[in-house]
């Protein structure tokens, strides 16, 4: 490790402890990351972006903050958060380690956990991010609405003005809206990472994994899963059936899975285009 300067200082002011080398950290695409060593024996990660939107990284802080009450319950650990400003955010290094079948039952148990500490309602008290797009978290009365109103509505709108949705898909996803009621299950509110696909699932050391780069909010819990199942990750069905030996699903739940897919796909049209419109399209056409 060496030592860059600019990145060592600002740190420096906000942890009040010296720096004492720094290396760039491959993997993030929205923001950059540096490992830091600092002179107490501590190694963090510092998150940078050269131009975030306002409250950025303080709302991942707070979503850290959350999901980690719920580790004192055995929910799944997150890196703690040393420091934040407008600018970046500190938290805790996490030494990488191995996805192993053991790692993933102990996972499941743990996204249960996490799940069953709840939130107050559908949605947050302020609204987030996901990626580097703004994520609205206004409150609603029912998992139907909200999912309708913040999550697949304003993603499919961005989507279409940006040209990564056609008007005859948008069309598709639209006319689902009306089914959501009969389509999804209520449940109260389930605390949510709200971002939760493979990259950001880190497998550390002794078979733990850690949960990163949130976009948290009160929501239903498969959500989360069905966002594991779209990327891929390690174990995946060890995960889900230890996650079930905790807290079983509701019946059907493995029909809603593409269902609740919808609205990561919608975001990544958004951000990337390419052929994610027409498959947020296909999946709505399985249901109306």
């Amino acid at each position: 490790m060496t030592r860059q300067p600019g990145v060592a200082r600002h740190a420096e002011e906000l942890l009040g402890t010296a720096v004492v080398a720094t290396a760039p950290v491959a993997g993030g695409d929205t923001s950059a990351a540096t490992k830091l060593r600092l002179s107490d024996g501590t190694t963090a990660i510092m998150k940078t972006h050269a131009h975030p939107p306002d409250g950025f990284f303080p709302a991942e802080a707070t979503g850290l903050r959350w999901l980690g009450e719920a580790s004192a319950s055995g929910g799944v650990r997150v890196p703690e958060v040393l420091a934040v400003d407008d600018g970046c955010l500190v938290v805790r290094w996490v030494e990488p380690g191995k996805a192993t079948a053991d790692a993933a039952a102990a996972f499941g148990h743990a996204l249960a956990a996490t799940h069953a500490a709840g939130a107050p309602t559908y949605g947050a008290e302020a609204d987030g991010f996901i990626g580097r797009l703004p994520m609205p978290n206004g409150p609603c009365d029912s998992w139907p609405e909200f999912y309708a109103v913040r999550r697949v509505l304003p993603y499919l709108k961005l989507a279409r003005d940006r040209g990564a949705v056609t008007a005859a898909d948008a069309a598709t996803v639209e006319s689902l809206i009306g089914r959501l009621t009969t389509l999804l299950p209520d449940e109260p509110p389930a605390r949510l990472h709200g971002d939760l696909w493979n990259g950001n699932v880190l497998w550390g050391q002794e078979g733990t994994a850690w949960l990163i780069d949130p976009a948290a909010y009160g929501g239903h819990r498969e959500v989360d899963l069905a966002m594991l199942a779209l990327f891929g990750l390690p174990h995946l069905p060890r995960v889900l059936e230890a996650y079930q030996e905790v807290a079983p699903l509701a019946e059907d739940w493995e029909d809603r899975v593409a269902l609740h897919q919808l609205f990561p796909l919608l975001v990544h049209a958004a951000l990337f285009g390419g052929g994610y419109g027409s498959r947020a399209a296909a999946v709505a056409a399985r249901y109306v």
